[in-house]
């Protein structure tokens, strides 16, 4: 598991489309289901990778807190489950189950939306505005595994916060770190 930062997709970039098989109500969901009136946060996230077990805790109470305000959340993992055989649909099925995730989790197993958006690493997170343009990209906080910066999300509780009051986000963004994601291995 190669510790791989975000890319930093360009702020105002409009959201690449697509159509994935959620893996929570097994229906195809496509980007436009999802889009807010107030934004919609993406996150690129998976089941194996120690950085995401460790923000988890955090995801579900920023998602409980900023759902109710009109914003939409989604997961998307889009690893190689023939190495990786933990991030196979069934298994994100439970692990949305056990975590108490109330958000789609979808699976991309073509890899071209983990491409499309740029994504790098697990955890990835993107907050798209009402017209789904990019507003900010990168990091949940400082925190990881074994830095002892405590788990707090206030990165993205910012930019979230931010967007509710229907305010600027401030363009200073720090990359996400996690696991790279599991490319599949070209033939």
């Amino acid at each position: 598991m190669a510790r791989t930062e975000s890319k930093m997709l360009p702020i105002g970039t409009l959201a690449p489309d697509f159509t994935l098989p959620d893996t929570v109500s097994g229906k195809n969901i496509s980007l436009s289901d999802l889009k807010s009136d107030v934004a919609t946060v993406i996150m690129f996230i998976c089941n194996h990778c120690k950085y995401v077990k460790h923000v988890n805790p955090q995801i579900v109470k920023i998602v409980a807190k900023f759902k109710p305000k009109g914003l939409q959340f989604v997961g998307i993992s889009s690893n190689d489950i023939i190495n990786f055989p933990e991030d196979a649909p069934e298994e994100m099925t439970k692990t949305a189950k056990t975590l108490g995730y109330d958000f789609p989790y979808l699976y991309d197993e073509s890899q071209e939306v983990a491409k499309a958006y740029d994504a790098a690493c697990t955890p990835d997170f993107y907050i798209f505005d009402k017209d789904l343009k990019l507003v900010y990209r990168g990091r949940l906080d400082g925190s990881t595994p074994g830095n002892d910066i405590p788990l707090t999300g206030t990165d993205l509780r910012g930019a979230l916060r931010a967007v509710v009051a229907n305010d600027y986000v401030s363009e200073i963004q720090y990359p996400s770190m996690g696991c790279n994601i599991k490319w599949k291995a070209k033939n």
